[in-house]
Formats: structure tokens, C-alpha cells, sequence
């Protein structure tokens, strides 16, 4: 049986790895946080955007990963192996039958993640038409439906201090999602995330970034480390990690006039991929 504890036990590796150093690496390439691309039958748009998005994420924090990020179906035995699922899209799809929905479901449900990104240039097309009859399947009523993300849930602060999920794009100024059990198992946003992170083999990307160029591509990987690191630690201590730089910020002391110990610098714009 296919229980939480095992399908989270490779991520929650990952994560462990930021409290220790990064040499620490006798755990084995087995632990290494992956991607899964999930497919429903459609191309994948950006087929390399996940490789440079995990690119960043190494470089940048402490998680040990992995760069390939393996193609899966809802019923294939692998789809376990990962606490991280890709859906990209520009088209329609088909909803999976029964056997696949009841596959992803028990996913989700054992503390898997799925993040759908749109990639289609627009808020209500084929693509977001097909999304929303896939988590309705997921969900059937009266459980919890796709609805809007709070701008002050923990996934936009559980790494960096975001506000709003833009990507290639800044069609949408949010995220929606499906809770379950007060947890965010799904997260869709419609401004084409893995189009703000593809780069080709020479080390250009592969779209500009509108309409504020490379700071809102630089968003855009903030916005999927976030994404990530929520997946592996959920809201653990919520903001806790961001406090010495917000009371530094605002030149905060105690209440009995002590000065504040320095504070240890924010993370500041990761290196391109």
C-alpha cells in the first residue's frame, strides 16, 4: 500500500539537506528531489523548462536533486516516486477515466503535489476549460474545487517573499488551487511558468518575459522554488524563516532597547540557469 510516508520519503531527503552541508551526500542519488512530468496524452509545450528550473533550485538552496525529470502517466508504477508533479498544457486534454483519476487522487491524497501551468496565452481557452473538468473529477462536489490561493498562504513565502504567480506572462494576478485537509495539493496558475524558465543549449531563453522582462523571469524561478519547497515542507514554521530580515527591515529592537543581533542577508536573485 502506498502510503504518505513513502511517497514523500525522497523529497523530504531533499529537504533535510538544507540542515546540513552540502557535501553530506551518503544517502545516495536515490534521495535526489525529481520532477515528474505528468502526461495526459498532450505535447508537452516546454518539455525543457522543469531541467532549468531544478537547475536553480541545486544552485541555489540546499537540495539535492535530480535535472531529468521522467514522463508519467496517472497509472504508471513510477508515479510514486516523486512528491512533484508537472502538468503543462496550450491545448485541450482529455480527463483521464476512472482508473487514472482514482490513481492521481490517491496520489494527492498521500501527499503528492501537482502544479498545472498554462501555457496557452490566455485565462479561459482550451487548456484551462480541461484543467478545471480535471480537478472537478479529482474533487467531485461537494469536496473542495479549484479556488484562489491567498496572496498571504505560506506558498508565497515559504523561500522567497512573493506576492503573485507571474510567469512567461502576467495574465492572472493569482494562483488558484484545491485544499484538502489544509493543505494545497494543486496549484494552477495561467501565466506559463516553464515559458519564463526554458533556455536552450546555448544558454539563451527561449521566451521574453512580458511585459517586465528578465525581473519578471527572475519571479518566475522565485515562484517555483517556492512551489517546490512547499511541496517537501508544506508550512513548517510558516514564515519563521523571513522574520530576522523583516524586523531588520523595519529597525526593530526589543522591548528592552537591546539592539537586534545582525541578521543573516535574505536570499537575493538566484543565478540563470
Amino acid at each position: 500500500m502506498i502510503t504518505r510516508r513513502r511517497l514523500l520519503g525522497a523529497g523530504l531527503v531533499g529537504a533535510a539537506a538544507l540542515a546540513r552541508p552540502r557535501w553530506a551526500r551518503a544517502i545516495g542519488p536515490g534521495s535526489k528531489f525529481r520532477i515528474g512530468q505528468l502526461s495526459l496524452g498532450q505535447p508537452a509545450p516546454r518539455p525543457g523548462a522543469t531541467r532549468r528550473l531544478l537547475w536553480a533550485i541545486d544552485k541555489y538552496t540546499s537540495i539535492a536533486v535530480d535535472l531529468e525529470s521522467p514522463v508519467v502517466t496517472p497509472t504508471a508504477s513510477t508515479l510514486h516516486e516523486t512528491p512533484f508533479l508537472y502538468l503543462a498544457g496550450d491545448r485541450e486534454f482529455a480527463v483521464p477515466g476512472p482508473t487514472g483519476v482514482e490513481a492521481l487522487r490517491r496520489y494527492l491524497t498521500f501527499g503528492g503535489f501537482l502544479l498545472i501551468d498554462s501555457a496557452e496565452g490566455t485565462t479561459d481557452g482550451a487548456f484551462d476549460k480541461s484543467v478545471r473538468a480535471l480537478c472537478a473529477a479529482l474533487y467531485p462536489a461537494p469536496a473542495a474545487n479549484l479556488e484562489l490561493v491567498p496572496n498571504d498562504h505560506v506558498v508565497y513565502k515559504s523561500f522567497y517573499l512573493l506576492d503573485r504567480p507571474v510567469g512567461r506572462l502576467a495574465l492572472s494576478p493569482v494562483m488558484e488551487g484545491v485544499t484538502r485537509s489544509g493543505r494545497l495539493t494543486v496549484a494552477y496558475v495561467q501565466n506559463d511558468l516553464g515559458g519564463a524558465w526554458s533556455r536552450d543549449n546555448f544558454g539563451n531563453y527561449d521566451f521574453p518575459c512580458e511585459p517586465d522582462g528578465e525581473r519578471q523571469r527572475e519571479l518566475a524561478f522565485r515562484m517555483g522554488v517556492n512551489l517546490v519547497m512547499y511541496a517537501l515542507c508544506l508550512d513548517y514554521k510558516t514564515d519563521q524563516v523571513h522574520v530576522p530580515f523583516i524586523m531588520r527591515r523595519r529597525r526593530w529592537r526589543p522591548d528592552d532597547g537591546a539592539q537586534t543581533p545582525p541578521a543573516t542577508t535574505p536570499p537575493s536573485k538566484p543565478p540563470s540557469p
